[in-house]
């Protein structure tokens, strides 16, 4: 069983950046992939970005596209969400998952394993 824990969430001005962290334990680190998913107030929660056991795979939401980019040191079992040019609308609680596959995938039931959340704001 994989465990997560994500770290680096706080409050932000619109255009400002921040860095997510999620450390796992568990199983062998490059074996699954990794996603990053958001919920705001009164939303499902949606898929933000992931990436594959390799790293060489990477995909995102359309509407982070361009201003966030996930990566995974391997070495240091932590996989990391930078966002820039934040917009009020990406204030949500962030999760990082534990994939149970190597594969990329978007579908919240692709993944087995659940950290407790970061909150990230971003005002206006």
């Amino acid at each position: 069983q994989v465990q997560v824990v994500e770290s680096g969430g706080g409050l932000v001005q619109a255009g400002g950046s921040l860095r997510l962290s999620c450390a796992a334990s568990g199983r062998t680190f490059s074996s699954y992939a990794l996603g990053w998913f958001r919920q705001a107030p009164v939303n499902e929660r949606e898929f933000v970005a992931t990436i594959s056991g390799s790293s060489i795979t990477t995909y995102y939401v359309a509407s982070v596209r361009g201003r966030f980019t996930i990566s995974r040191d391997n070495t240091k079992n932590t996989v990391y969400l930078q966002m820039n040019s934040l917009k009020t609308e990406d204030t949500a609680v962030y999760y990082c998952a534990a994939g149970r596959f190597a594969s990329v995938s978007r579908r919240y039931e692709d993944y087995d394993c659940w950290g407790q959340g970061t909150q990230v704001t971003v005002s206006s």
